[in-house]
């Protein structure tokens, strides 16, 4: 595959997991800031390859082989994203971009040492699940920070917005993978939070908590 096959591979493995129904060339598209002519053109291509199932009008699916290989670019990803905040300091924030073009590097062997090296972790430094050489992803036990009420303590597993500014916004109110999140009142005109963090009382947003996944102690 082309890096720009993988990419969209990936994109519609994401989609998949978010979107009840088949996914739609318009949901691509906008995932992928491109036009819904250049999406059509690239779903032919994967057709031909047994990547996707994929009739005009009628949304796409992935193939098992398609599903496999989209498992192993998002493996890719994560592991370097791992690497990359373990073994070279990068903060949780930087990694993404590098880790887009560490992923299109073809070699198993490689990839599977590395594995090795950063000893199988299960999760990248974002929370999210890593598959394994075989496809298998462990599930991670969470849910959303704003569905919990007050008096609920839930550790930090997980964000779902994983833009830059989001993590510096998380870094600048000390909250990371593993924090403690005891929720103190929620507000009924907002639904902003009142929560505590070891002995720091603050504020957030209902658009904070609803990307901040957590598993109740």
């Amino acid at each position: 595959m082309t890096f720009s096959e993988e990419n969209y591979l990936k994109t519609i493995y994401h989609l998949t997991q978010v979107l009840v129904n088949e996914v739609s060339t318009n949901a691509i598209a906008e995932k992928m800031e491109t036009k819904a002519s250049s999406v059509t053109d690239m779903l032919k291509k994967l057709a031909e390859k047994d990547l996707i199932n994929y009739k005009k009008y009628q949304g796409v699916s992935l193939t098992e082989k398609g599903k496999l290989s989209a498992k192993m670019i998002v493996r890719k990803h994560r592991l370097w994203e791992v690497f990359l905040v373990e073994k070279l300091d990068f903060s949780w924030d930087e990694v993404h971009d590098v880790a887009e073009q560490l992923e299109h590097i073809k070699s198993e062997k490689l990839i599977n040492k590395l594995d090795d090296f950063l000893g199988n972790p299960t999760e990248d430094p974002h929370g999210d699940s890593i598959p394994d050489a075989n496809g298998r992803i462990i599930k991670i036990e969470k849910q959303l920070l704003c569905d919990l009420s007050a008096s609920q303590i839930g550790i930090c597993v997980g964000v779902k917005d994983t833009s830059s500014e989001f993590l510096k916004y998380l870094d600048k109110q000390g909250i990371s993978l593993g924090t403690n999140i005891e929720i103190i009142s929620k507000e009924d005109f907002d639904l902003s939070l009142k929560i505590k963090i070891n002995t720091q009382e603050m504020t957030i947003s209902n658009k904070i908590a609803s990307n901040l996944f957590v598993k109740i102690e």
